[in-house]
C-alpha cells in the first residue's frame, strides 16, 4: 500500500520536476560599454537558472568576449558602434568644450553631440542593412527557435532584429534612440515629468515648465524630421512600405527600466513596465587584504571613493592636479580609480588605483562619500550602500541623474568648467560634514532595497513570464497603434465641438425664427 502511494506520489511530482528544469532558448542583442555591464549580470542570472544563451557580438567588441562559459556567441561581421577610443575621443571632446564655460561653448558642446549621434545612426544603418542581408545568419536564427528576445533600444539594430525574427522581446532599458524610456511608452504628462537632460525637478515654476514644453516642441520636430525619417526608410527597405520604427519599439512585450522610484521622479507608468533599479547591486565582499588595511589605517575618519566610471580614465592635467591637492588637505584617506599621469600634488593619505573594487569599497563601514561623474549605475550602488555623493556630471544623463540626486538631498555638485582646489574642497567638506546628505541617502537605501522580490529576481520572473506565454501581449495597450489625434482625443473634441455649434445654432435660429413670427403677429393684431 504504501508502495503504491510513492508511486502515485511520484506521478504527480514528476510534472512538476519537469517544470522546474525546463529550460529556455534565449537571443540576446546587447548595446557595448557600460550597457553591456547591467546585460551580463542579467545573463549570469539566466544562466544559472539552466538556460541556453546567445549573445550577438560586434567583430571588434569594446566589452563583450567572444567566448565564455556564460553564452554562445555569434560574431557579426560589421564592427561595433561604440568603439573604445571613438568614445573616448568624444569624451575628451566633450571635455575640452565644457571647461570654456560659455554659452558660445554649451551650443558648441550640442552640435557636437547632434554630429555624434548623426554618425552613429549612419554606421548602424549600415550595421543593420548587413546583418539583415545575411541570409545564412537569418536563417540560423530562425532554425535555433528562441523563445525570447532580450535587447536595449539605446540602438535600432535590437527592436528591427526583434520584429524581423517575429520573437517575443524584452527591453534591458534607461534610453530608447529618442528619449529616456518612459517618453516612448508611458503618459508623460509636462506639468510635473521633466524632459531628460533639462536638470529640473518635478515640482517646476511656470518658467521652468514653459521651458520644459519649447524644449519638448524642438525634440519632437528634431525627431520627426532628422531622425525617425531615417529610421523610417531603412523600416520600409527591410519590411516594406507603411512600418513605423517608433512603432516597433512601442511593440515590445516587456520593458525591463533599470530605474525605481528611489532614482526617478514618481510619474505615470504601464502595466508591461518592471522596475529593476540596482539589479547589479549586491552587498559587500571582503576587500583584499592590502586594500582593507588601507582603509582601516583612516581611523575614525574613513574614506572617500572616487571613480569617473569606465569611459573617463584621465582628467586635464590641472584639474587633476586640484583635485589631488584637495583631496591632500583632508584627514579622510582617499581611494581614487585613476589611469592618467600621477599628479605631483597627490598626498600621502591618496591611493590611486587602475581598478577598484567600487561596490565592495561603497559597502564598507569606513566609506564617508563617492565622488562619481554620474552615471546610472555608479548612483545605484551609491543609493544601494546609503553612500552621499559629490558629482561631476560630464556628459549625456549624468548632470540629470545628479540633478534628482540633488533634489533628494543626497549629493552635491562640482561645476566642472570652474573647478579649482578651493571649490572643490569646499564641496567635499560641505558633503562629509553636513549629517543630511548621509541621514537622507540612508533613507533612500532604506526605501531602494525594502521590497517584496529582489530587482535581479524580478527581472528574471518577467523574463520567464515572457518565455512561458510567448510574450506579454496582454499587458500592452494598443495606444501606440493610434494616430496622434485619437490618442489625444482631438478628434472626438472637435466632434463634440461641432455638435455643440451646431446646436448652438440651430436653437439660436429657432429662437430667432420664433421671436420673428411673434413679432409678426403681435404687429398684425396691433
Amino acid at each position: 500500500m504504501n508502495g503504491l502511494k510513492m508511486r502515485n506520489s511520484g506521478l504527480v511530482l514528476l510534472p512538476l520536476l519537469v517544470a522546474s528544469v525546463y529550460t529556455g532558448n534565449i537571443l540576446l542583442f546587447p548595446v557595448d560599454g557600460s550597457h553591456w555591464i547591467n546585460m551580463k549580470i542579467m545573463i549570469e542570472a539566466l544562466h544559472a537558472k539552466g538556460h541556453n544563451i546567445t549573445v550577438m557580438r560586434a567583430s571588434d567588441s569594446w566589452y563583450i568576449e567572444e567566448t565564455s562559459p556564460l553564452y554562445t556567441s555569434i560574431t557579426l561581421r560589421s564592427s561595433a558602434i561604440f568603439e573604445q577610443e571613438f568614445m573616448q575621443n568624444v569624451i575628451s571632446r566633450f571635455l575640452e568644450i565644457m571647461r570654456e564655460g560659455s554659452m558660445w561653448a554649451r551650443l558648441k558642446l550640442e552640435k557636437e553631440m547632434w554630429d555624434m549621434s548623426l554618425e552613429i545612426i549612419e554606421k548602424e544603418r549600415r550595421q543593420v542593412i548587413s546583418m539583415i542581408e545575411d541570409q545564412e545568419l537569418m536563417q540560423s536564427l530562425r532554425d535555433a527557435k528562441f523563445d525570447v528576445f532580450i535587447t536595449d533600444p539605446a540602438l535600432m539594430s535590437g527592436p528591427i532584429l526583434g520584429h524581423y525574427l517575429n520573437l517575443p522581446f524584452v527591453f534591458n532599458v534607461r534610453w530608447t534612440i529618442y528619449h529616456e524610456g518612459h517618453f516612448a511608452i508611458a503618459p508623460s504628462p509636462l506639468s510635473y515629468v521633466p524632459l531628460p537632460m533639462l536638470e529640473l525637478s518635478d515640482h517646476m515654476s511656470f518658467f521652468e515648465r514653459v521651458v520644459n514644453v519649447v524644449i519638448f516642441i524642438v525634440t519632437e520636430l528634431q525627431i520627426k524630421y532628422f531622425i525617425a525619417s531615417s529610421y523610417n526608410e531603412l523600416c520600409n527597405k527591410i519590411f516594406g512600405p507603411g512600418v513605423d520604427y517608433f512603432e516597433l519599439v512601442q511593440g515590445a512585450d516587456l520593458w525591463l527600466f533599470r530605474v525605481d522610484f528611489t532614482f526617478e521622479f514618481p510619474r505615470p507608468t504601464m502595466p508591461n513596465v518592471v522596475y529593476v533599479g540596482g539589479f547589479h547591486c549586491k552587498p559587500s565582499k571582503p576587500l583584499p587584504q592590502d586594500l582593507e588595511d588601507f582603509v582601516q589605517s583612516s581611523g575614525d575618519h574613513g574614506v572617500i571613493v572616487m571613480s569617473l566610471g569606465t569611459m573617463v580614465g584621465q582628467l586635464p592635467h590641472d584639474v587633476a592636479s586640484s583635485i589631488a591637492e584637495a583631496f591632500a588637505e583632508l584627514p579622510q584617506k582617499v581611494i581614487w580609480r585613476y589611469k592618467g599621469d600621477r599628479p605631483s600634488t597627490v598626498g600621502n593619505n591618496t591611493l590611486i588605483m587602475d581598478w577598484i573594487p567600487q561596490n565592495d569599497l561603497l559597502g564598507h563601514p569606513k566609506t564617508r562619500a563617492f565622488v562619481a561623474h554620474g552615471g546610472t549605475n555608479g548612483i545605484q550602488e551609491a543609493i544601494y550602500h546609503g553612500v552621499p555623493i559629490i558629482g561631476f556630471g560630464l556628459v549625456w544623463d549624468q548632470p540629470d541623474n545628479l540633478s534628482k540626486m540633488r533634489v533628494k538631498g543626497v549629493a552635491k555638485n562640482v561645476n566642472f568648467a570652474a573647478v579649482d582646489k578651493d571649490s572643490f574642497l569646499l564641496t567635499l567638506n560641505e558633503v562629509l560634514h553636513d549629517p543630511s546628505y548621509r541621514e537622507n541617502m540612508q533613507r533612500l537605501s532604506r526605501l531602494h532595497r525594502d521590497v517584496p522580490i529582489k530587482p535581479l529576481d524580478n527581472a528574471v520572473f518577467w523574463i520567464e513570464y515572457s518565455m512561458r506565454h510567448g510574450g506579454a501581449a496582454h499587458l500592452r495597450t494598443q495606444s501606440y497603434k493610434m494616430p496622434w489625434y485619437s490618442y489625444h482625443s482631438v478628434d472626438v473634441l472637435l466632434f463634440l465641438l461641432s455638435v455643440l455649434t451646431f446646436t448652438a445654432f440651430t436653437t439660436f435660429t429657432v429662437i430667432r425664427h420664433v421671436c420673428y413670427r411673434l413679432c409678426i403677429k403681435k404687429k398684425a393684431t396691433s
